[in-house]
């Protein structure tokens, strides 16, 4: 099968498609057919290891010290059961699955198993495989640090979203909405019109206006890109506001609660997926490339497979 390999840490050009053996499945885990997968925050800082601080040894550590110790980087996918193991109960050949790997990698391949404990779950009916790989790492990141701010217990919560426009920030607000919350988001004046489309009505420019210069307070303020830090806008919180960001130690773990979760919101019209850009499998350092950049709005997808009837 083909594969793209990180051959060692930096720019796109580190990425090269390569015919590796395909995985087998064991007994407790699922064969896949990857139709789809996407380029997030993730995987351009496990490509380029452009991390700040004491964080950059610690994930040599954890990730590889000169090149990652799995090569076949990428986290999230959509696609079609092609087998199972004998210990599987809850799939069967032909199903259509999403679901995300960690720090197991893996996505940008033709094929991949999974364990069936591992975080996957069936498609959203009414997703296409590129929505459903879209709705992923954004969903999972925003699901798991907007309960740590224990938004679905408040009631109509004051709801301030840094980087409003990114694939965390985009799945934030619509979690957000549907907890009813009362949103603010920090986003360029470009993104006047996406914003809209999301029915965000309290919008600040950061390219015309400060947000840390305002008279508003807030339950929970989201930093969705780890630009800011609490003691920078902690004056904007309420007495019981939480600040969170994606930034620091704190990572989001993923489960299958959340893909069921984010399944339910797509399935009743309450979360959209949002898709910058599309790329066949052969164009994934361009692909890359223009996630580094910083300009995407939502989600980059990778097509990786066709899917034949």
């Amino acid at each position: 099968m083909k594969a793209v390999i990180c051959t060692k840490y930096g720019s796109p050009e580190v990425l090269h498609i390569q015919e590796v053996q395909k995985p087998k499945c064991g007994s407790d885990q699922l064969l896949i057919k990857v139709i789809a997968t996407a380029v997030n925050s993730a995987d351009v800082k496990v490509r380029s290891l452009t991390i700040k601080g004491i964080l950059k040894p610690l994930m040599r550590v954890v990730l590889g010290f000169k090149k990652p110790k799995k090569p076949i980087i990428g986290t999230v996918y959509s696609g079609v059961v092609e087998e199972v193991g004998n210990r599987v109960t809850q799939f069967k050949p032909g199903d259509k699955v999403f679901g995300s790997t960690g720090s197991n990698f893996g996505t940008y391949a033709e094929y991949l198993t999974v364990k069936e404990k591992s975080p996957v779950s069936f498609m959203p009916n009414n997703a296409s495989f590129e929505e459903a790989a879209a709705l992923i790492f954004g969903g999972q990141t925003a699901h798991y640090f907007l309960e740590k701010a224990l938004l679905s217990q408040r009631s109509k919560s004051k709801t301030l979203i840094i980087g409003s426009t990114g694939s965390v920030g985009i799945a934030a607000i619509q979690i957000a909405r549907y907890y009813k919350a009362e949103i603010t988001a920090v986003c360029s004046s470009s993104s006047k019109a996406l914003m809209k489309a999301l029915n965000v009505e309290n919008l600040i420019f950061y390219d015309q206006d400060d947000f840390k210069e305002q008279s508003n307070r807030y339950d929970i303020l989201f930093d969705a890109v780890g630009c800011t830090k609490r003691k920078y806008c902690r004056h904007l919180l309420k007495p019981l506001g939480k600040f969170i960001s994606v930034d620091g130690l704190s990572y989001a773990t993923e489960t299958t609660a959340q893909l069921e979760f984010i399944k339910t919101l797509f399935e009743k019209g309450k979360m959209k997926a949002i898709i910058d850009r599309a790329y066949s499998f052969e164009d994934i350092q361009q692909a890359h490339a223009y996630v580094d950049t910083g300009r995407k709005k939502g989600n980059v997808v990778i097509k990786v497979n066709e899917l034949v009837n």
